[in-house]
């Protein structure tokens, strides 16, 4: 069962909620599923204004699934992905800290999930 804590500036306190193992959904219906405010449109990997940062919080190697084609455009032109983090995620299957909530495939992991509130806004940490 896949852990997952959300964080955003627009929450009045974080909420952790549990995805269920095997499920094939994204980040973006969980987080719709339990009526966390991260901002979308397209909910096609097109538009970047579900960006969020994904923290890896179990010590274990990501499982993260493979950058979509339409995620890898995306997060490239709002730089948010460049060459080194681009040949880490293929060769390494080292996922990049941002993703698009759309695209995101939840895994039995421990993750954090940070978003600003903003449709494609960089997610910056409480203080």
């Amino acid at each position: 069962m896949a852990t997952v804590t959300f964080t955003g500036l627009n929450m009045p306190k974080d909420m952790t909620v549990y995805a269920v193992a095997g499920d094939t959904g994204t980040l973006l219906a969980l987080a719709k599923k339990h009526d966390i405010p991260i901002p979308f449109q397209c909910q096609d990997g097109e538009c970047g204004s579900c960006l969020v940062k994904i923290t890896y919080l179990d010590g274990k190697t990501p499982m993260a699934i493979d950058l979509t084609e339409k995620e890898k455009v995306t997060l490239s032109v709002n730089g948010k992905l460049n060459r080194d983090l681009l040949e880490a995620a293929e060769n390494a299957h080292r996922p990049p800290p941002y993703r698009l909530a759309c695209q995101f495939i939840v895994r039995d992991e421990t993750i954090l999930v940070e978003f600003s509130g903003e449709p494609g806004v960089e997610p910056e940490l409480r203080k």
